[in-house]
């Protein structure tokens, strides 16, 4: 009978991209689950993205070889699974994986998984050193809010918990036979939640990323560019046909006209789509305009882009953005989406600002920053004064490869067709 069963070493394989470990962000089987093919194991996270690790066997996991928050290195071994000899023949080293946003369903949908919560709420624990196991969840089928994240920190800590997080007892019904009106409580005082303590956290995969992309970027003599852009006619054509847009099911913001423009002004300005090798001795100009836009995730800054913008409309990079931000806000983006960037465009003016100097992601050797749009009086043609809809870019290029002549050019060029949308329409391919 014991011959009939087999123990497979489940073994992490290489995830591609030079990532030699990651971190165990989460197991969905303990020892002693039953698993089939294809069910998931776990989620680690590399300095690229998370990665859901799905299972090649039918059978019983015997032994997990990281508790959560390890780290766990390509090619060691990640679980031990009971197999019956007789279902697979295949070589025991052999691990499937699975990008998380391959997935069509999300964490709180697998089987047999407990620990439901929003990524803001996994997000919050994880700052403080919560494991979501050890909380009990309040909310609608067991599932853990942010509430219960607070109050297990206070037990644990003797925190203080903000007045509009604690539940208050509601208040005891007026009799009908009151007639004085019903005064509304003072507004409630926001307090920050204290641990009365310090504490001390490993940099998790995104920040170790940033780390290193950051220390890369300090070795490029940075050559900055501000101007300003006219954006008022760009601002009633969008108003024309984002009702257009919505009816198809698609938000139309201005990042798809900005990506676009800068796509259109690479073709004649490829070095700034290109890249350096390490020596600083060849340039590798790119044949795809595959446009970074930088967004803020719960995870942190990270930067998805739209391939092969050259080959899409305008409606085609929405319908792209739509979805990289939405997989952006449920913190699912994979390495596809996070890598193979040529170009890059910041919008930080949709939190704040206006200039600002913006730092090159290697191996790229441009990027632009987006200012807030502001509405300022402005001088027309005929020394009349107007209302304009004014946004400022901050540019950075390579100095090694870019001279200032041609970050200008191009910034003019791409400034020339958001000012006149209508322009575009005759270099759109």
């Amino acid at each position: 009978f014991a011959d009939k069963f087999h123990i497979s070493v489940f073994k992490l394989s290489d995830i591609g991209e030079g990532i030699m470990e990651v971190t165990v962000k989460e197991w969905y089987v303990k020892e002693g689950d039953k698993v089939a093919q294809f069910d998931s194991i776990c989620e680690v996270q590399s300095d690229k993205a998370s990665v859901t690790i799905t299972s090649r066997y039918d059978g019983i996991i015997r032994k997990l070889y990281y508790d959560v928050d390890a780290i766990a290195l390509v090619g060691s071994p990640l679980v031990d699974i009971e197999t019956d000899k007789e279902q697979d023949g295949a070589p025991e080293e052999d691990v499937v994986k699975t990008p998380a946003v391959s997935h069509e369903h999300t964490h709180q949908q697998i089987k047999g998984h407990k620990n439901q919560a929003t990524p803001a709420v996994r997000r919050l624990a994880m700052e403080n050193n919560i494991k979501l196991s050890e909380v009990v969840g309040t909310g609608k089928d067991g599932r853990i809010l942010k509430e219960d994240i607070l109050n297990f920190l206070a037990k644990q800590t003797g925190a203080i918990l903000p007045y509009d997080e604690v539940k208050q007892p509601a208040p005891p019904v007026a009799s009908p036979t009151l007639k004085k009106p019903a005064q509304s409580p003072p507004p409630a005082v926001q307090r920050p939640v204290f641990t009365g303590k310090d504490r001390t956290e490993p940099l998790n995969g995104f920040q170790k990323a940033m780390v290193k992309t950051m220390t890369a970027a300090l070795k490029i003599p940075h050559f900055g560019y501000c101007d300003e852009v006219d954006l008022t006619e760009l601002v009633r054509l969008r108003s024309e046909l984002k009702g257009l847009a919505e009816s198809r099911g698609v938000k139309l913001s201005y990042m798809p006209f900005f990506i676009k423009a800068a796509s259109l002004g690479l073709l004649q300005f490829p070095i700034l789509n290109a890249s350096v090798d390490e020596d600083c001795q060849n340039i590798i100009y790119k044949g795809s305009h595959n446009i970074g836009l930088a967004m803020d995730t719960p995870q942190g800054l990270l930067v998805p882009n739209v391939k092969g913008v050259q080959a899409l409309s305008v409606f085609d990079i929405a319908v792209e953005l739509n979805r990289l931000q939405a997989l952006g806000s449920a913190g699912e983006l994979g390495t596809a989406d996070l890598t193979g960037g040529t170009f890059t465009l910041s919008n930080i003016g949709s939190i704040g600002g206006t200039y600002t100097k913006p730092v090159i992601l290697p191996p790229e050797v441009a990027i632009g920053a987006l200012g807030k749009i502001q509405v300022l009086p402005r001088f027309n043609s005929r020394d009349e004064m107007v209302k304009a809809h004014i946004m400022s870019i901050s540019w950075s290029a390579d100095h090694r490869v870019i001279d200032g002549a041609t970050m200008c050019r191009f910034s003019n060029l791409w400034r020339s067709y958001l000012e006149h949308p209508s322009s575009m329409v005759l270099d759109l391919k």
